[in-house]
């Protein structure tokens, strides 16, 4: 089996961001951009291994003020949502990867909509799961489900962020809500919320910081001009955080883009039942060779190689 590989990725800020890889170099890569609050380690091992059983170079990373990259002082981050974007940039530029798959989940689903738009030379396909349109001109879309619409402006005291005992359950009953149903599995929430909080270097900042972030994308965006990225959208029938509506608004405003509603699934990693399905979706929407944009930037430079010094 397997095994995966770490690295640390310099920022030219002074940033830092842990990354890890796995499987065959070669391989088509397959990049990964987590929801809000997520380290890499929300990107469960045995369904990153199952991928690059595949021949996929599976890519996830800790996103900053998550797992081991760097943290910022509670409450007052100073990075902004395009950092947030061109960090993917940095992490290919270092791995020697001159075009990815990118799978974007809920936050990360809108963090892989703007580096499409704005690096479409570097992206080969699209994957959105769980997520909503960055189109502003896009609107009516339903609200949250009144338990989650409730539970932003209910106080939740925070947890003491030193006990860890603490700090599972404050985060494991946060998720509680957002699952499809019959999709909250304690029993696994448990150890990987355990990992998450061993892992990180501040979890308090994890847990804060994202919420603040500086919205600095431009303000005009047109997802139409994604059309030619292949793109495959995964979202649950019981998303209550974005209702099924905005997958469906997704596909009607990328061109080209194919739907897939699974049954039940809310607003999570699709439940681990579904994994035989996503990964053959997965492998499948990624199948095709390099874009035709990456083809013409390839024979307007004369080149053919795989992977050019960054």
């Amino acid at each position: 089996m397997a095994s995966f590989e770490t690295v640390t990725v310099q920022l030219d800020d002074g940033a830092q961001l842990c990354v890890q890889t796995i499987g065959d170099p070669a391989a088509p890569a397959l990049l990964l951009i987590g929801g809000a609050t997520w380290s890499m380690d929300w990107w469960e091992d045995e369904l990153c291994q199952q991928l690059a059983e595949r021949r996929r170079r599976v890519i996830r990373y800790d996103t900053r003020d998550t797992g081991r990259s760097t943290s910022y002082p509670i409450g007052a981050p100073t990075y902004s949502s395009t950092d947030l974007t061109d960090d993917n940039l940095s992490i290919l530029n270092s791995l020697g990867v001159e075009q990815a798959h990118v799978v974007g989940l809920s936050m990360g689903g809108g963090i892989a909509q703007s580096l499409a738009l704005g690096y479409r030379d570097r992206v080969a396909s699209l994957t959105l799961i769980a997520t909503s349109p960055i189109d502003p001109e896009i609107t009516g879309l339903p609200a949250p489900a009144p338990e989650i619409s409730a539970s932003f402006s209910a106080v939740r005291p925070d947890p003491d962020w030193t006990d860890r005992k603490a700090v599972i359950e404050f985060i494991l009953e946060g998720e509680r809500p957002y699952a499809g149903p019959g999709n909250f599995h304690e029993s696994e929430l448990r150890p990987l919320i355990a990992r998450v909080v061993d892992r990180s270097t501040s979890i308090a900042a994890s847990m804060t910081n994202h919420f603040l972030v500086t919205d600095d994308d431009p303000s005009e965006v047109s997802l139409g001009a994604l059309a030619g990225i292949p793109t495959l959208l995964l979202h649950g029938t019981a998303d209550p955080l974005f209702p099924i509506a905005h997958g469906r608004a997704l596909a009607e405003v990328i061109p080209g883009a194919r739907l897939v509603e699974l049954p039940g699934m809310g607003h999570q990693l699709p439940p681990r039942d579904t994994w035989a399905l996503v990964v053959d979706l997965l492998i499948g929407h990624t199948a095709g060779q390099l874009s035709s944009a990456v083809r013409r930037t390839r024979r307007a430079a004369g080149s053919s190689h795989p992977n050019p010094p960054q």
